[in-house]
């Protein structure tokens, strides 16, 4: 078990916190919500970053937002890296929920703030190294995020921390 992120295509999001917008994707681009465990460090976070970035997901031919730029000569899907689209990044423990017994969630999976935040900012620091414009949400806010989901599109991926020997 590694970090968890659920990405949703997207042609619009913003979240909110007490009524203000923090952040938000005009038009095309990525909400990517991260859930963090004990054992995930700087480096899986890295790593998955660039896998969410590179994930070709976008059809060429529906990018028609104005601030979208594509290669010459583009004829399949693209990455959110290859049309320069943005980025929403929202922190989410619920990723880690265990619902397997009786009718509450448990929560011992998910990283205590004090491990998770610091990883979800490296998990941000990364996609803007790579040239990413990134917009965030506000750790530990109660937030409400809005999205319209293009597809509809939604992704799981978890990237495993290296077994140590």
């Amino acid at each position: 078990m590694g970090m968890r992120v659920l990405i949703q295509r997207v042609d619009g999001a913003r979240v909110d916190v007490d009524h203000q917008n923090v952040g938000a994707v005009e038009g095309p681009g990525l909400v990517v919500f991260v859930g963090v465990t004990h054992t995930d460090t700087p480096a899986v976070a890295e790593r998955l970053a660039r896998k969410v970035y590179a994930l070709r997901i976008f059809n060429p031919t529906n990018l028609t937002h104005t601030n979208v730029c594509l290669p010459p000569g583009v004829k399949g899907e693209v990455s959110a890296a290859e049309a320069g689209l943005p980025l929403l990044v929202i922190s989410q423990f619920t990723l880690y929920a265990d619902t397997r017994k009786g009718r509450r969630p448990g929560w011992s999976a998910a990283a205590p703030g004090p491990v998770a935040e610091p990883l979800i900012d490296s998990f941000v620091a990364a996609l803007q190294k790579l040239g990413a414009d990134v917009s965030t949400g506000i750790f530990g806010a109660d937030m409400r995020v809005s999205l319209t989901n293009d597809g509809p599109m939604t992704l799981w991926l978890e990237e495993d921390a290296p077994a140590t020997t």
